[in-house]
């Protein structure tokens, strides 16, 4: 055992894409957590019946991937007015059922396709599906929650607590008691930060980035819970849904 792998442990939860590299050989499922926006982008097309697949680079080559596969691909300029989507998910929220969109995404697409290659279960969480995605992961015994962070100018993990309340919240609903320590103190951050309607989240450092590139809306959008009864599933090359039955 790894000083590191939180093995002892059914839930367990580490950040960025080393938490794939060093910790998913010992796991059954992982949860992708990029809120703003990868995630809450995914669960947007997902809850609507659309498919997504993941493409971790931002640049015209996401383009010829979505041509070749008979699909649109998001616009990288959350501002866009024209026809189609963009990485803003509020672009994404009217999608229609059975449409296929490529999304450029370079840190929940790359940390999403690692954990896939290690031939686990991935799904991708946010605040709006958090329930859905907890209910799906159930039936999985070891399950690592992986906010994704974003990254400095340097390239260096740049942890967002937007993703990582995002993941308490998803263990929180989990209701198991086998927890890594990791993993028991983000129960007791998700218990104070619902007892504030998630209102500190709206003065983080990515809202204030997507406020101050015009997109405010998307900080309400992504930070409203639990609306979604779909998880969603990677699986080969796309994210597609699964129903959660209510309870």
């Amino acid at each position: 055992m790894h000083w590191f792998s939180q093995e002892k442990f059914e839930n367990r939860l580490e950040c960025g894409i080393s938490a794939v590299e060093n910790l998913i050989s010992e796991v059954d499922c992982a949860v992708v957590v990029d809120v703003m926006s990868f995630s809450t982008c995914v669960s947007s097309a997902i809850n609507n019946g659309a498919a997504i697949y993941p493409y971790p680079w931002k640049d015209a080559s996401a383009i010829a991937y979505g041509m070749g596969l008979g699909a649109s691909t998001a616009s990288l300029d959350r501002r866009f007015s024209g026809e189609g989507y963009s990485l803003s998910p509020t672009s994404i929220k009217n999608i229609s059922e059975g449409e296929r969109l490529v999304l450029p995404s370079p840190n929940g697409s790359a940390i999403s396709f690692k954990a896939r290659d290690a031939e686990i279960a991935v799904f991708s969480g946010c605040f709006r599906n958090r329930i859905a995605t907890a209910k799906a992961c159930r039936t999985f015994e070891r399950i690592l929650l992986i906010p994704c962070g974003e990254r400095w100018a340097d390239g260096s993990l740049r942890p967002c607590i937007e993703d990582y309340v995002a993941a308490c919240g998803i263990i929180a609903a989990l209701g198991r008691e086998n927890l890594s320590p990791e993993a028991q103190a983000a129960v007791a951050v998700w218990q104070y930060y619902q007892k504030q309607d998630l209102q500190p989240l709206r003065e983080c450092s990515s809202a204030l980035e997507l406020i101050q590139r015009g997109v405010g809306e998307d900080v309400d959008f992504c930070l409203e819970l639990d609306k979604s009864k779909k998880a969603c599933r990677l699986l080969g090359n796309a994210y597609i849904s699964t129903q959660v039955a209510s309870r």
